[in-house]
């Protein structure tokens, strides 16, 4: 069953991991970088580019660092969608954050 508030063990777990993406895989590529908001079981990852945060996609906690549940962002409604699996990038979704951030590339390319 999945917990109702994020724990800071995994909190500092997934700031670590965000902050391993941002520089292994977007350092000096000209690319945004991620940055993790948490709110209850969610993790919301957004990105800055150009000086402006937004919005990619929310992720539920359910109880193990490799399967979190995925909702893109679509701006079209703003709002996050679970059920939206037609997107570029949504080959990466795999329960991971790691597979997040990647689709999150492809979704919205900076």
């Amino acid at each position: 069953m999945a917990n109702k508030v994020i724990s800071d063990e995994v909190r500092q777990q997934v700031e670590a991991i965000v902050a391993q993406f941002n520089k292994t895989e977007l350092n000096g590529k000209g690319r945004t970088s991620y940055v993790a908001r948490f709110q209850g079981k969610y993790l919301y990852l957004d990105q800055i580019a150009y000086g402006r945060k937004g919005p990619i996609c929310r992720l539920t906690f359910n109880g193990e660092m490799t399967n979190w549940g995925f909702a893109i962002y679509k701006y079209s409604d703003n709002r996050y969608d679970a059920d939206e699996w037609f997107f570029p990038g949504s080959q990466h979704v795999n329960g991971t954050v790691e597979g997040a951030m990647r689709a999150g590339l492809e979704a919205y390319p900076s």
